[in-house]
């Protein structure tokens, strides 16, 4: 045999050898990795999952513990053994009675509302802004010191709006307009629903418009907001959570 035959040879030996030993130097580096997690890596990882925020707006909260609680009772209790001990109109009577029961909680405290803290730090008017209407009012009397009356105008009507989802008048959905929170607001406060309209125009006017602010804008402005936050509301929206 010549030399590059010898060479060919050694080649294709090598490579048999390596096809060979190959398969069970990746079975023993598979079987080195754990497929299955220990007890703490499996508590981390769990943790880690249901530390995502979807996990904890699932959360039930203590309304649906609560009824949980009263229907497995319920269950429990109108199963055939129980069922026997206490008679048939007895378990009739007592399903009722905690049907009746869980229908006037409902109706008395509804859905449990959103918290604030969440409804704070939505999107208002085309901006995201997490102040409260307080903020905003102590803002919007700031820029208007300082003579900056598009910015004093601006704030305050972000304020009434603000003002009015903190007392849970108004749900305006993401990217309302101006208008359709004057609208909303003119529901419980029907007799501020000009003032209202004649507040969101001053905001549209300055805000999009490019019309520039004044002194007696930002103060009817202001008058509005007072008169307002001081009223109390004479109807709920529907759709607002009472």
């Amino acid at each position: 045999m010549d030399r590059a035959g010898i060479r060919s040879a050694m080649i294709g030996r090598a490579l048999r050898v390596a096809l060979i030993a190959l398969p069970a130097a990746l079975g023993a580096r598979l079987a080195a990795i754990p497929l299955v997690p220990d007890g703490d890596g499996a508590r981390r990882l769990a943790e880690q999952e249901l530390s995502k925020p979807e996990y904890q707006e699932a959360r039930p909260t203590l309304v649906d513990q609560w009824a949980r609680a009263v229907i497995d009772w319920l269950v429990e209790l109108l199963t055939p053994q129980h069922a026997a001990d206490l008679g048939p109109w007895a378990a009739i009577v007592i399903g009722a009675l905690l049907v009746a029961a869980l229908i006037a909680v409902l109706l008395i405290w509804g859905r449990p509302r959103r918290s604030r803290t969440g409804r704070t730090g939505a999107v208002l008017l085309g901006s995201a802004d997490d102040r409260t209407a307080a903020q905003l009012r102590t803002d919007a009397d700031r820029a208007a010191r300082e003579g900056d009356w598009t910015e004093a105008i601006v704030l305050r009507y972000r304020a009434i709006a603000r003002s009015l989802i903190e007392r849970d008048l108004i749900a305006p959905a993401p990217g309302a307009t101006a208008q359709t929170i004057a609208r909303e607001a003119a529901v419980p406060f029907p007799a501020e629903g000009e003032a209202l309209h004649a507040a969101a125009v001053a905001f549209d006017d300055v805000r999009y418009l490019g019309h520039p602010g004044s002194a007696a804008r930002y103060r009817a402005l202001a008058e509005t907001d007072e008169r307002v936050a001081a009223l109390r509301p004479q109807a709920l929206p529907e759709g607002v959570p009472a």
